[in-house]
């Protein structure tokens, strides 16, 4: 199941997809997160993180454009775009369900499958509600401060220093050091007004407490 909390004052709605907890609007970004059940781990190995990735290419990566992302080892945050592919439903289990909202689910059903096979263990891996949160656009900058937060992440948490040190983010592409092809970094530049040239500085920028709560 995914929540998305409610903003006030979205100004003109064009498409609107309602799916029980869910709402994606077309042309809005979502910080979509979620982390272990009892903040447990829910990677063990770097096999772990690749096939989890490799779950998101196949199940969500086709329904959004994903803008950037951060896998740590007891959560993960993604920062999509929603345009009319997320939208979209199709009769699942007999229901007409959102495309996006089944995508999330199979990713964390198949890889929670795969995780308790590998440790002969049983459960949930993850808590029963992924967030998806909105994020507005406009002069305050929350997009741009979203992104930076989910590249500071291990750094922020001391698994690395630098951000460009953790391989299991988006932070290389966007540094040139590598190019994947699960985010759309060429979108983000240009839907969040990224400033390229000194990108690199603006990512370790500290985030104020005020912002932090507009994203999360």
């Amino acid at each position: 199941m995914v929540t998305v909390p409610r903003f006030q004052n979205r100004g003109t709605i064009r498409e609107v997809i309602k799916d029980c907890t869910m709402e994606f609007f077309v042309n809005e970004l979502y910080h979509i997160y979620n982390r272990g059940n009892n903040k447990q781990k829910i990677f063990f190995s770097d096999d772990n993180y690749v096939y989890f990735l490799k779950k998101v290419q196949t199940h969500i990566q086709p329904h959004c454009s994903i803008l950037a992302y951060c896998l740590m080892p007891n959560h993960f945050h993604f920062l999509i775009h929603a345009d009319k592919r997320t939208t979209a439903v199709g009769p699942i289990g007999g229901k007409e369900r959102n495309v996006l909202s089944e995508g999330i689910r199979n990713t964390l059903s198949s890889y929670s499958q795969a995780i308790n096979k590998q440790n002969n263990s049983t459960g949930s891996l993850f808590q029963q509600n992924t967030k998806a949160r909105p994020i507005v656009r406009g002069g305050q900058n929350y997009d741009v401060t979203c992104l930076h937060y989910i590249h500071q992440n291990p750094v922020t948490a001391k698994l690395v220093k630098k951000m460009e040190d953790w391989p299991y983010s988006s932070f290389r592409d966007y540094c040139g050091l590598r190019n994947e092809t699960l985010c759309n970094k060429e979108l983000a530049i240009q839907l969040l007004d990224l400033k390229m040239e000194s990108f690199y500085q603006d990512s370790y920028k500290m985030i104020g407490v005020d912002k932090m709560k507009d994203i999360l």
